[in-house]
């Protein structure tokens, strides 16, 4: 898995909650990314096996919008992202000058 900033950004959201379902309009507002950046990061978390995805079940004439796409992300995902991100924080991180370190980010 390519991890980006965008990337990590969208796995860091996920962690918040691993076991809740999220669309994608929340995870743009959480994330602060658009359309064209969060969906193709979907995608590529889906196709390695890190998310999952699923119609929500409704009557979209009876609630008046179009049914949204649920993604959430695996067991094995929620494993992936915490150990992606726990590495990118190691190379990112730069000496503070109180000698603690920081993320770069």
């Amino acid at each position: 898995m390519r991890m980006t900033v965008t990337t990590a950004r969208v796995l860091a959201v996920l962690l918040t909650e691993p076991e809740a379902d999220r669309y994608g309009l929340d995870l743009m507002r959480a994330t602060g990314l658009s359309s064209g950046s969060l969906y193709p990061i979907l995608h590529r978390l889906q196709e390695a096996g890190w998310l999952s995805a699923r119609w929500e079940e409704i009557d979209p004439a009876a609630e008046g919008r179009p049914a949204r796409r649920f993604y959430r992300l695996t067991p094995d995902g929620v494993v992936q992202a915490r150990q992606a991100l726990a590495e990118l924080r190691t190379q990112t991180t730069v000496p503070a000058a109180t000698g603690k370190a920081s993320p770069a980010w």
